[in-house]
């Protein structure tokens, strides 16, 4: 990363508000996020899925067998399918692989386990397309991908051929020391942060449920899993943990950890060379998996 790129990536993403009401969180986001280009080659078309709304999110010429299904980050409070699009869609392009990005119900008005049952009602919808799926995630995103699995597998159905998570929150007892520890790095989130989010999520219930901090779950039997996190940011040890215990139940993971990166530094696709490295190592991961390929 250029001292140029640090930079630009400083100036994006910046540590919000803490206090602020949702609306005004989800404001912010989406002034960051919610316009960013996509290219002209990307259709977004809305959709439901599971009686959920999504975005399709189809690139010229992405048209292999399997499908994305995208799931967005924001603390469980902010984001939206929108907001998801801007890695769902390269990584469709650079593994030829349609992709839907879903519109999953948010806290604090629907606290969890909100965002898993959209989640599961969409995957559902998914699985009777007959095509193989990879769940894909960011921040929260990546915990609620991870959550997803766990329930279908409690509900007996079928797991995705293969998961990727970026930066992926997947301890809500925040009990990484990274959350100390690299605060005054992350350009984006502290612990109290986290603490708000967690705690909107939540809305009482306990952060030791396997379906809210996945990190904690007997996690035997999931899918090949790809990691990817910066070394500069707060839910590194999410990351680093989640690897240790995946390798520990026999699962296939690789894990990503680039110094310096911040939070869900792929976002910076095309304004930082960390991120389009690490979205062009994703779609290698999964078409050494027998996935895509990328775009013709």
């Amino acid at each position: 990363m250029t001292q140029e790129q640090r930079a630009t990536a400083r100036a994006m993403i910046t540590k919000g508000d803490l206090g602020q009401t949702a609306a005004e969180q989800r404001a912010g986001f989406d002034e960051l996020f919610a316009d960013r280009p996509l290219g002209d080659d990307v259709t977004l078309t809305p959709s439901t899925l599971g009686g959920v709304p999504a975005l399709d999110v189809q690139v010229e010429g992405a048209d292999g067998d399997g499908v994305i299904f995208y799931l967005h980050g924001g603390g469980y409070v902010i984001g939206s399918a929108r907001t998801g699009a801007n890695l769902a869609a390269p990584l469709a392009r650079r593994t030829g692989l349609p992709a839907v990005s879903l519109d999953y119900r948010l806290a604090p008005e629907n606290p969890f386990p909100a965002a898993v049952d959209d989640a599961l009602a969409a995957y559902k919808e998914l699985l009777g397309s007959g095509r193989p799926i990879v769940i894909a995630g960011d921040s929260a995103g990546g915990g609620l991908a991870l959550a997803t699995m766990l329930a279908a597998r409690r509900d007996g159905l079928p797991l995705p051929a293969a998961a990727v998570v970026f930066s992926p929150w997947a301890d809500l007892t925040l009990s990484g020391a990274s959350l100390d520890t690299r605060g005054d790095y992350d350009p984006l989130f502290s612990r109290a942060h986290m603490e708000e989010y967690a705690e909107k999520y939540l809305a009482g219930h306990d952060p030791k449920d396997e379906l809210a901090s996945p990190l904690l779950a007997d996690l035997t039997g999931l899918p090949p899993l790809l990691i990817q996190v910066g070394s500069a940011e707060v839910l590194l040890d999410d990351a680093l943990q989640l690897a240790v215990r995946a390798a520990e139940h026999e699962v296939d993971v690789s894990l990503d950890v680039v110094a310096g990166a911040p939070h869900v530094y792929q976002l910076m696709v095309g304004l930082m060379d960390e991120a389009d490295t690490a979205l062009t190592r994703a779609a290698d991961w999964l078409t050494q998996r027998g996935f895509g390929g990328g775009v013709a």
